[in-house]
């Protein structure tokens, strides 16, 4: 079954192909058959009921410097012409985003978008998480510096980082003594309107953050990520550093609570964090990346897996 796949996301001349898992699902895609074309979020526009863009069509390989080639741009309706959208654009998830999922909800009905657009917007991955904050470290979202004080009395040692950050940025450890926090929740208010959250400081992070990927809802891989010299923060964007690792008994209960939940939600492609193999920090829904990694450790093909969930569910749909 050859698909047209849209792939909303940024430009293709700026991707890293040894790491990034977009790359992977179109190289993945192009294996079986499929035709992609590539677009930008901001290249999205609505009239009468369709939903059109201008985009590329694109073939692509895996060799550094001249990992793909593209066609002429064309007209592409997404609603009538695509049998899937990617929409695998990297955060921040500001309104740009946001309008993006409200434009393709609108066709979600006729093509499959990966992720569910009214999902994803749903399900921002600080906030999304809070409904499984059993399995959460101490957490506070807040905008108040006397709330932060007393959180940070009452736990010794806490990170700040903004509710909608990505890839391990503006993320700060706060010591026992409060150092700077004042000054710091004073430029976090002034550079986000949102509250930011809280959390206990956790120093099992030294044991790493491991990465794991669900596909419709299943366990497919995950790695462990090590914080670099000098660092607590263990991003691979930050220079974490990956390695092999097999889920702990408690991970893969976060998982089973999490599984049922994403399928319904039409959450294809999500990477949550664990920290210490105990501790559920994020459930990333926009962009989610670490199956490159996996592949490379443990061999397991989660491309592979994340197109048999698409094509499944688009077999589904045509019954």
């Amino acid at each position: 079954m050859a698909l047209t796949v849209a792939v909303q996301m940024d430009p293709l001349e700026t991707i890293n192909i040894a790491g990034d898992s977009s790359f992977a699902l179109m190289l993945s895609a192009q294996q079986r058959g499929h035709r992609l074309f590539h677009y930008a979020a901001e290249d999205l526009n609505w009239s009468n009921g369709r939903l059109w863009t201008k985009a590329r069509p694109v073939t692509v390989q895996r060799v550094a410097g001249d990992h793909f080639t593209a066609g002429a741009p064309v007209s592409l309706d997404l609603g009538e012409e695509a049998d899937v959208v990617l929409m695998r654009q990297d955060p921040p998830f500001d309104l740009g985003y946001i309008t993006a999922t409200h434009l393709l909800e609108r066709i979600s009905d006729r093509t499959l978008v990966v992720n569910d657009p009214a999902s994803v917007r749903n399900a921002p991955e600080k906030v999304f998480v809070l409904d499984y904050a059993r399995f959460m470290p101490p957490t506070l979202v807040t905008r108040s510096l006397d709330e932060a004080r007393a959180f940070l009395k009452e736990h010794g040692a806490i990170v700040v980082k903004p509710l909608h950050g990505n890839g391990g940025k503006a993320i700060f450890r706060v010591g026992p003594e409060g150092e700077n926090l004042s000054a710091l929740i004073e430029v976090f208010n002034q550079t986000w309107r949102e509250p930011h959250m809280v959390q206990a400081f956790l120093p099992g992070v030294a044991q790493g953050d491991k990465r794991i990927v669900l596909v419709d809802g299943e366990v497919a891989g995950a790695i462990n990520r090590l914080p670099g010299e000098g660092e607590f923060r263990s991003n691979l964007a930050v220079g974490g550093s990956a390695e092999k690792t097999e889920l702990t008994a408690r991970e893969r209960e976060i998982c089973d609570a999490l599984g049922p939940e994403l399928k319904r939600r039409g959450l294809i492609f999500v990477g949550i964090d664990v920290i210490a193999g105990q501790w559920l920090t994020e459930i990333n829904v926009t962009s989610p990346t670490g199956i490159v990694a996996i592949e490379r450790f443990d061999g397991t093909d989660v491309a592979g897996l994340i197109w048999d969930a698409i094509e499944r569910r688009i077999a589904e749909r045509s019954r």
